[in-house]
């Protein structure tokens, strides 16, 4: 039967028409239309919603039908058993992206927000976990938990899983190193392709699985034994889809760039040639893509930041540029690197070495005796280095090292300018209240056989905070240029922290006696005087752990919201060309700019733009993923050596199943489960971010010091566990320990102020938006 139609379809109007026709030579009817169409008319079969948009031209209904079929697939239609058009949120349905769970269960995250669906195990037998699905909404559970009962699915997110093999009865099956990858994948005897027992292989899916048969598959690729070195690493690439070999199409342009500049590249530019450039890196620095020169003005300083050119080579619209927008930065694992750039540009045309001809893109900044930036130029120029200093070098050369500075002597003064300059920016940047967190980078150190051998942490010195501010200062000036020429642009954001946080920031604060300024809307800079407020504390750590776990997390956006963490109103990434692809589309943008351009004639739209910011936000947070995912195999490999030893740690996280600890002067993380805690039942306090024994009245508390044995150690789900531990007999005391607060549920009452007397030590693991955003 069908639905009553309209008596007059011409007056049905799109209002987006104009808009189709600047898309398409003969164009249909929106998707917001049609979506309103069907909400108004309710299901409607294709012949019938044809008439209803007075669509009866055969290449209309050509064009309708593969609407209708997008539409369906992005999750905004569904067909019903009728098999009539109907949208998604007509029914209960929700569309989202499916998030697994090790136990079998999992979630549906709605691609318009909200709360999460619960889907039971059964639900998630023809799923895997990033599928994306349209699911009913089937009630709550005893929790309070939205259900999702599956309804269709829309797009499938796995063709191929990196795991280990194992074989049974002749029949093989792949365990994803994915956990979240519920499903062992089974693989035929024919299809091993000579894969044997306990060897690292991916997998491609033929059959994906479905309510009563497992996902089945062929061997495509061996990786190897899990044990050997590296593999770490070759999991993670795959796992995560990271993009390593370069396509027949890069190949072909690379080939045809020269070692060197060549002089027709040079001309037009500005000739920095003369000026002592230098650039400061670390030690095993791999990009050289930055380089810096001071000299005092009268009313403060002249300084050029310096930028690898890579647009001068990797023009829109090439190979080149396509595979860098995929890749979309760089990727850094503790052995190797996955680059932006094939090393020809990444280590060669566009690596500022010493003593050789580089392209770049200036940035020339007026900067005041207080840190203020009063004037910009940016241009295309050429540059020579004329040293490749690192951070050790640059920082012991202030510190007066005799040998380093006869061999600098002819730098030194502008070094000497580049450090008064810093002391500046340094100034400006606690006047305007920018977030600075404490942290602790560690690098691994390998063996001749490629082992991990030891973790270590990186020490940063005002040369590393040196350079830090400059790029700041640089990709500040890049920003401000957009917004005072309007032209379109991709910034780099961090919002403000959201209510909720906020509000469970307030609720651990009271406790300790203290206050989130600001009132109900607290700026940066009121963040910053809490942060100055505790300095002296000793539970200073804890309480930054936690502020620091209220932050957002940055990403890239044409819409300039600012950036909190660093309390600016406008900021881009603008220095690193070589490994972000945003810093490349900045440079395209000035560019643009130079040559008189308006934001009517820019080759990206602002669509286009958000795109790229967008994807580049994924990459981004895929290359975290991955990197974490490698360094925690090899935490797991280096822990393997000492099962039964015994650590002092800090408690850095804790939940309801138990405590994770990181291990004084290795920094490695494993978890106490709170099966084994004492005698007793733990309750969970998540705003006080601890741990409560109903019988003993014993706390576990976030920067609790205490004494740990290293009980376990799994490689393949790369779990560390820790026991409680006694201490050895010549440790001495640790600064706080595990306290006792009473019996029963009264122990939860402690004053405010015994809970300040009680040191605690935490060194936070990122800043949010903050020191590392340059």
């Amino acid at each position: 039967m069908s639905r009553r139609q309209p008596t007059q379809t011409a007056a049905l109007v799109d209002p987006y028409r104009e808009r189709e026709a600047k898309k398409y030579a003969h164009p249909i009817p929106s998707r917001e239309f049609i979506l309103d169409t069907l909400n108004q008319r309710g299901p409607l079969s294709f012949e019938n919603l044809a008439k209803c948009l007075a669509l009866a031209e055969e290449y209309e209904l050509v064009a309708l039908e593969r609407r209708l079929t997008a539409m369906v697939r992005d999750g905004q239609l569904v067909r019903n058993r009728a098999q009539a058009y109907c949208p998604v949120n007509k029914r209960d349905l929700i569309a989202g992206r499916v998030i697994g769970h090790p136990d079998g269960f999992g979630f549906v995250r709605p691609d318009e927000g909200g709360d999460d669906l619960y889907l039971y195990p059964k639900e998630m037998r023809p799923l895997f976990h990033g599928d994306r699905v349209i699911v009913r909404i089937a009630g709550r559970d005893r929790r309070g938990r939205l259900e999702g009962a599956l309804v269709e699915i829309l797009e499938r997110n796995t063709q191929r899983v990196i795991g280990r093999l194992y074989q049974e009865g002749g029949v093989g099956f792949v365990v994803p190193d994915n956990k979240r990858l519920v499903h062992e994948v089974v693989i035929p005897s024919d299809r091993l392709n000579g894969a044997e027992q306990g060897q690292i292989v991916v997998a491609e899916i033929t059959d994906q699985p479905t309510r009563r048969t497992p996902p089945i598959g062929r061997i495509i690729e061996i990786l190897g034994d899990h044990l050997q070195p590296g593999m770490e690493t070759e999991i993670a690439i795959r796992a995560h889809d990271l993009p390593v070999a370069w396509s027949p199409e890069v190949e072909v342009e690379i080939a045809g760039l020269s070692a060197e500049v060549p002089e027709s590249a040079k001309a037009g530019r500005v000739d920095l040639r003369h000026l002592p450039l230098v650039t400061i890196d670390g030690a095993d620095a791999r990009d050289f893509d930055d380089a810096v020169y001071c000299e005092r003005k009268p009313k403060g300083w002249r300084l050029l930041v310096c930028i690898a050119d890579v647009s001068a080579y990797v023009r829109p619209g090439t190979a080149l540029d396509r595979e860098a927008r995929l890749r979309g930065n760089s990727v850094y694992f503790p052995d190797r690197v996955i680059p932006m750039l094939p090393e020809i540009l990444s280590n060669g045309l566009c690596s500022l070495k010493p003593g050789v001809d580089r392209l770049c893109m200036a940035a020339e900044l007026y900067i005041n005796r207080s840190g203020q930036i009063t004037r910009a130029r940016f241009f295309e120029a050429v540059m020579r280095s004329q040293a490749q200093l690192t951070y050790d070098q640059v920082a012991a050369l202030f510190e007066g090292d005799p040998e380093l500075c006869a061999q600098f002597a002819e730098l030194l003064p502008h070094l000497h300018q580049l450090y008064q300059l810093y002391q500046a920016l340094h100034v400006q940047r606690v006047g305007r209240g920018a977030l600075d967190f404490e942290t602790i980078e560690t690098r691994f150190i390998f063996n001749e056989q490629g082992r991990i051998a030891a973790i270590v942490p990186l020490v940063r010195n005002d040369a590393h905070r040196l350079i830090e501010e400059c790029m700041l200062a640089a990709n500040v000036a890049a920003a401000r240029q957009f917004q005072r020429r309007r032209l379109p642009a991709i910034y780099r954001v961090h919002e403000a922290p959201s209510g909720d946080k906020r509000n469970d920031l307030r609720e651990f604060l009271a406790q300790l006696g203290l206050k989130l300024p600001g009132g109900e809307e607290p700026t940066t800079a009121d963040y910053a005087r809490l942060l100055a407020q505790i300095q002296d504390r000793p539970d200073r750590h804890l309480i930054q752990t936690v502020v620091l776990r209220s932050m957002q997390q940055a990403m890239y956006s044409t819409d300039n919201i600012g950036h909190f963490g660093l309390a600016y109103d406008a900021y881009t990434h603008f220095t690193s060309p070589i490994r972000r692809y945003p810093d490349l589309v900045v440079h395209r943008l000035i560019k643009h700019l130079l040559a008189g351009g308006k934001a009517a004639d820019l080759e990206y739209t602002t669509s286009e733009l958000q795109q790229i910011a967008e994807w580049c936000s994924g990459t981004e947070r895929r290359a975290d993923e991955a990197t974490r995912d490698a360094e925690m195999a090899l935490k797991c490999e280096y822990m393997q050596a000492l099962l039964g030893e015994v650590f002092a740690g800090t408690i850095t996280s804790v939940n309801a199943f138990g405590l994770f600890v990181e291990l004084d002067a290795i920094y490695v993380d494993g978890l106490i489960h709170v099966t084994a805690l004492d005698h007793d039942f733990y309750h969970f306090d998540p705003i006080g971010y601890r741990l409560i024994g109903e019988r003993t009245g014993r706390v576990y508390r976030l920067g609790d010091r205490l004494w740990v044995q290293v009980a376990a150690v799994n490689l393949d789900e790369r779990k560390i566990d820790f026991i409680p531990a006694k201490p050895p007999a010549s440790a001495k005391r640790l600064s706080r320990s595990v306290e006792k607060t009473g019996r029963g549920k009264a122990a939860s009452g402690r004053s405010a102020a015994s809970r300040q007397k009680k040191a605690q030590r935490r060194q936070a693991d990122r800043s949010a938006g903050g020191s590392s955003d340059d």
